[in-house]
């Protein structure tokens, strides 16, 4: 049954998804993607994208949607595709929830000690590989086109992500504003 299968994919997920949403992308892609072929690359591109434009966290949005996504694409409308958002949704959640339940009072106890600090001396470099696997897995042909495919949407895009990437950086530029330039610069385009 595909919400079993749902359920343990997810919680695996939530198990080892260290550092945020975004480090949770690569993990969450290449499950329901590459793994289980519940969708498609492009479905999973516009899972993140609604994702990202939704309020709450990136992991948990994207868990809720590939839930719904999943069900649907099983064969199954309306409320079993809801159920599919929410089994994804809290099998993601769980794990953090049991673990901080259990570890909230201990963690302020022992946050000082050389082993606890050791342990999340050895995490950061994990999270950071999980942001650029996430990251990297994004710019792909179906973001980016490719320059024998359709070279115009290839440059645009390329442009538009080191536009972003230096008014962001560089610049300063509040990342809500490039979102919203970017989103004018693509309608502009689309009418080209």
């Amino acid at each position: 049954m595909v919400y079993i299968q749902l359920f343990i994919t997810f919680l695996e997920i939530g198990i080892f998804g260290f550092g945020g949403g975004y480090a949770m992308v690569s993990l969450i892609q290449s499950q329901v993607v590459t793994h289980y072929h519940w969708m498609t690359m492009g479905e999973f591109t516009d899972v993140i994208a609604i994702s990202q434009m939704t309020p709450g966290p990136v992991g948990i949005n994207s868990a809720t949607y590939c839930g719904y996504t999943v069900v649907h694409n099983a064969g199954y409308n309306g409320i079993m595709a809801i159920l599919g958002s929410a089994t994804a949704t809290f099998a993601l959640i769980l794990p953090s929830l049991i673990l901080m339940i259990f570890i909230s009072k201990m963690f302020m106890k022992y946050i000082h000690t050389t082993t606890v600090q050791n342990i999340f001396m050895g995490l950061r470099p994990a999270v950071v590989g999980l942001l650029g696997a996430a990251a990297l897995l994004l710019m792909n042909a179906e973001n980016f086109s490719s320059p024998k495919l359709n070279p115009w949407q290839f440059y645009i895009s390329i442009f538009l992500f080191l536009a972003t990437f230096i008014g962001t950086k560089v610049l300063k530029i509040n990342p809500i504003r490039m979102m919203f330039y970017c989103a004018l610069a693509g309608l502009l385009l689309l009418y080209q």
